[in-house]
């Protein structure tokens, strides 16, 4: 098959060198990476919580998406989008505000993890965290 001709010869790799010289495909990868890492690792720590009634992803046709949406059981939602970059601009934080006002009182918050150090509230309900923050107390 063509895939295993490409995967032989490093065609998929994300290497560092890759990285270092900014290459968009390799850009693309870390970010499919980094946000299958993170919504495992947040489909993990939920499972562990009593009150959660489903999990999933939010779309609209529009193409705005939230990565992974939590449902408790009361209702209430809290919701995450994974970047992969070191700064979060208000675009990034677009879809997280498109669901808080389509949910109204039901949103607890939405989270934009990212690979910047900083972490601060965004505007009401809305929050920029560091992904190593999953990890801290």
């Amino acid at each position: 098959m063509w895939w295993t001709r490409a995967w032989r010869r490093g065609c998929f790799r994300l290497t560092p060198d890759k990285l270092a010289r900014r290459d968009p495909t390799a850009l693309t990868e870390l970010g499919h990476l980094l946000e299958t890492f993170v919504v495992g690792e947040l489909m993990k720590q939920a499972s562990w919580l009593d009150g959660v009634a489903g999990v999933g992803h939010w779309r609209t046709r529009d193409g705005d998406e939230v990565d992974l949406v939590v449902e408790r059981n009361d209702g209430g939602v809290v919701a995450f989008e994974v970047k992969a970059s070191q700064r979060v601009d208000a675009r990034e934080v677009a879809p997280l505000r498109k669901l808080r006002d389509a949910v109204g009182s039901a949103f607890i918050a939405g989270v934009v993890l990212h690979l910047g150090a900083q972490s601060y509230s965004s505007e009401e309900r809305l929050h920029v965290l560091s992904v190593d923050q999953l990890w801290r107390r």
